[in-house]
């Protein structure tokens, strides 16, 4: 058999993905299984993006110009100006889901063997998309004690190389639910103009922040126009994941240029995706009230029940949909698979995500899980209290 590459070998597994043949065998066994492992809402998508899609008339279906369609980038324009963001269509390119946008970053910005630097907990495929792009992950853990809040500058300024060319966040945070301040997103651009590296940020929870928290996004930072670049998608923001479709935004004009050639190579993002991510656009804001209360509710039943149950700890977030939680366990690797292999109750599991994979330092982790509250309250009320019984029996409890 011919020698497979090292880049394939060295790709982390999904952990929100990886435990799929098992949740599916138990299904196959009659077990329900309750999906807290992964971001799908299950809000309804909104009704114009879906009857853009079902009265689609072109008798062809077409390639879009490679930075995608310019009506919908017009509208984004229009979108982001009413968060406080000026932008030109040029600094926009539309991509294939918000991961392309990290890929086309880290492709553009960095070389092979260059680093960033990315708080952790971090969204799981970034490791993936750095291992792509032949870039190290530098980590900077966060901590659950207190609450995931952003690492001291000095943390950062430590651990700056001559090989460090950008940071990188999620804000609202993906796994934590950590919001960041404008203050520590100050913070940041100052170390990012101090040392010219890039700000990266992935604000595709920016509609989801809790408590009267504002957000605020790098884009909104002055003078730092040249190094701040912004990852988004409609995936979350209008119940759309599979339709594919997220952007790159930044006001550097060389950055566009280089990163416009992966743009082109690739062809260009999905037509039927922007033409519904297009229509979504003109969402009105009771729809965005509505899932605002309803995530707000989910989040509130979440943590108080964790909360509740012997040996267990989450913060309350106050941004996205995922707290992490730590749990008395001894593996949650070996946890999240044992619910799934071994555990029921009342015909009932839970499939969580085990959060070492969301870090890049080794042993860190352990005892710790993502958990998504994107399904209806009756529904997670179940699944915590399947939950709570699984870790009365676990065998490896702590």
């Amino acid at each position: 058999m011919p020698r497979l590459s090292q880049t394939g070998q060295m790709m982390p597994a999904s952990p929100i993905r990886k435990l799929v043949p098992f949740a599916n065998a138990a299904k196959e066994r009659g077990i329900k299984v309750y999906h807290l492992n992964i971001g799908q809402p299950d809000i309804k998508t909104p009704e114009g993006a879906l009857d853009a899609i079902r009265n689609i008339s072109t008798p062809v279906i077409a390639y879009t110009d490679s930075a995608g369609y310019l009506s919908y980038r017009e509208g984004l324009v229009k979108y982001y100006q009413g968060r406080g963001i000026e932008l030109s269509p040029a600094d926009i390119i539309v991509t294939n889901g918000g991961s392309e946008a990290i890929i086309f970053a880290l492709l553009g910005c960095l070389d092979p063997g260059d680093e960033v630097i990315i708080p952790e907990p971090f969204y799981a495929n970034y490791n993936g998309f750095a291992v792509q792009a032949g870039v190290k992950v530098v980590p900077i853990p966060s901590s659950i004690a207190n609450d995931f809040a952003l690492p001291a500058v000095e943390e950062f300024e430590k651990r700056i190389t001559p090989r460090t060319k950008a940071i990188l966040i999620c804000n609202p945070n993906n796994p934590t639910g950590y919001l960041y301040s404008q203050s520590e997103i100050e913070q940041l651009g100052a170390i990012a103009k101090k040392y010219d590296l890039f700000l990266m940020a992935d604000e595709v929870y920016r509609e989801f922040c809790y408590g009267g928290e504002k957000h605020f996004s790098v884009m909104e930072l002055k003078g730092l126009e040249q190094h701040t670049i912004l990852f988004d998608s409609v995936s979350k923001r209008y119940s759309m994941c599979g339709v594919r479709v997220g952007a790159f935004v930044s006001r550097n004009a060389e950055l566009i240029k280089n990163v416009m050639k992966f743009a082109q190579a690739r062809l260009c993002p999905p037509s039927f995706g922007q033409m519904a991510a297009e229509a979504a656009l003109s969402t009105p804001k009771a729809y965005f009230d509505e899932v605002y209360n309803e995530y707000i509710a989910r989040r509130d039943v979440m943590v108080e029940a964790l909360n509740k149950i012997e040996g267990v700890y989450s913060p309350c977030p106050k941004g996205a949909f995922y707290t992490v939680a730590k749990l008395p366990i001894d593996d949650a690797d070996k946890f999240a698979q044992w619910l799934l292999e071994e555990f029921s109750f009342e015909g009932k599991t839970v499939m969580v995500a085990p959060a070492t994979g969301f870090y890049a330092t080794l042993g860190l982790g352990k005892n710790e899980v993502r958990l998504a509250y994107v399904l209806n309250i009756e529904d997670l009320k179940e699944a915590l209290r399947v939950l709570e019984e699984a870790l009365k029996v676990y065998p490896g409890r702590c």
